[in-house]
């Protein structure tokens, strides 16, 4: 299909796409604001408190390695796999132990008796979190290095937007499950979480520099977007507080929402990338 020029002409012949885009927007940035003004403001509870700092350390393990590429010209693609597939370990090991498995543990709290109930409350949370992702991946215009174009087919979108909005695509739901995981007051699950997304953002913030700096951004640019890029994290931990602390069956509901979001873009986004130039035996193990 032809990519049609301008989002204004897209939007005009896709009403539809637009009214779920702003739609969409709107309720996540209504959420964040309400959840940030009780932050600064209000009286906010230690959920809020902890998933907002959990966030902030995934923004700045982020920053971390956004730095390096002030010295790093290139990495070899062999070693800029392994790092991605390194990330992609990660975050699949913390979507299981991290948040599946607490996410059936709450629901069995709640449903002692009915094993059935235990997990449909589990796969429902999944289900929502691939159609979450689905939904934000089918509406974001988006671009990969290797596989191109996804999404609305926007050309007046430079490759760098493109690819900022694959960013935003990618640590949106890594800090949803951060604020998500800190709602009950136990922190067993919260803080192997922080640490587990915080290690894979130290590769993946250096990956995601070299490939900005690749699509022709200056080197100072890319490591300051790269950088900026890691407050999708708090932002999407915000949300996550607020969506998962209203009564008792979403907590394990959006830990397995959680879950499915984080295993969707590994399987979606990440693996894919890895196994585009030769290299998937060394990004697989």
């Amino acid at each position: 299909m032809k990519p049609i020029t301008t989002f204004l002409s897209y939007a005009k012949s896709h009403p539809f796409w637009l009214l779920g885009v702003t739609s969409f927007t709107v309720l996540i940035g209504s959420l964040c604001f309400f959840s940030f003004y009780q932050l600064l403001w209000g009286n906010a509870d230690e959920a809020l408190k902890y998933g907002f700092f959990a966030g902030l350390v995934g923004f700045t393990a982020t920053a971390i390695g956004s730095f390096p590429a002030f010295f790093i010209k290139t990495l070899p693609q062999k070693v800029e796999d392994s790092l991605l597939g390194a990330s992609a370990g990660m975050m699949l090991a913390a979507s299981v132990f991290s948040l599946l498995l607490p996410a059936i543990e709450a629901s069995n709290y709640l449903y002692p008796t009915s094993k059935f109930m235990t997990l449909a409350v589990v796969c429902f949370g999944m289900v929502l979190g691939v159609l979450l992702l689905f939904a934000i991946d089918a509406m974001t215009p988006h671009i990969h290095r290797q596989i191109g174009h996804h999404g609305p087919q926007v050309a007046s979108f430079s490759g760098t937007w493109l690819y900022a909005f694959t960013i935003v695509i990618h640590n949106f739901p890594e800090g949803m499950a951060l604020g998500i995981s800190f709602v009950q007051p136990e922190l067993e699950i919260g803080v192997p979480l922080t640490i587990a997304i915080a290690l894979q953002d130290i590769p993946e913030g250096l990956v995601v520099v070299l490939a900005l700096r690749a699509l022709g951004l200056s080197n100072a640019k890319a490591v300051l977007f790269g950088m900026v890029s890691g407050l999708m994290e708090p932002i999407g931990a915000l949300f996550g507080v607020f969506v998962s602390s209203g009564f008792p069956q979403a907590y394990p509901i959006g830990l397995a929402l959680s879950a499915s979001a984080m295993i969707f873009v590994v399987s979606h986004e990440v693996i894919p990338e890895t196994h585009r130039n030769g290299h998937q035996t060394i990004a697989t193990l």
